[in-house]
């Protein structure tokens, strides 16, 4: 177990939170047709396209509330991990210049996995 003071913990959470949350209404709405256009290169599109787009935003939202509710965070950091690694793999697959875009949409989740291994390790139950 790693020590972390709890005011700490409580900011690293709630940053994580505004993360997932801002990601899924950006998703959802003012970065959609990226969303499209990263999809569309694996031929996904119309309501599928759809579908998967309004499942990731909501799947995001969902985690950016659980991490403000504060209960059974080592399941939903376990989550996260294991979503931010599928979504980096996909997107490796399909779009792999994201890893060197200059803002660094891909290499950002490197250090927010760690982030969140270690939040996950100062859990005491």
């Amino acid at each position: 177990m790693i020590k972390i003071p709890r005011h700490i913990e409580f900011i690293a959470r709630v940053s994580l939170s505004f993360l997932w949350l801002f990601t899924a209404v950006t998703s959802f709405w003012w970065g959609r047709d990226i969303g499209y256009h990263v999809l569309a290169q694996q031929h996904i599109q119309g309501h599928f396209a759809d579908l998967c787009i309004n499942a990731g935003s909501l799947m995001d939202a969902a985690i950016g509330f659980w991490l403000l509710t504060g209960r059974q965070l080592k399941w939903c950091y376990g989550l996260q991990i294991i979503l931010i690694t599928s979504y980096s793999i996909l997107l490796s697959l399909i779009a792999p210049e994201f890893w060197l875009h200059p803002f660094g949409p891909m290499t950002k989740n490197i250090p927010i996995i760690v982030l969140i291994f270690v939040l996950m390790k100062s859990e005491t139950y």
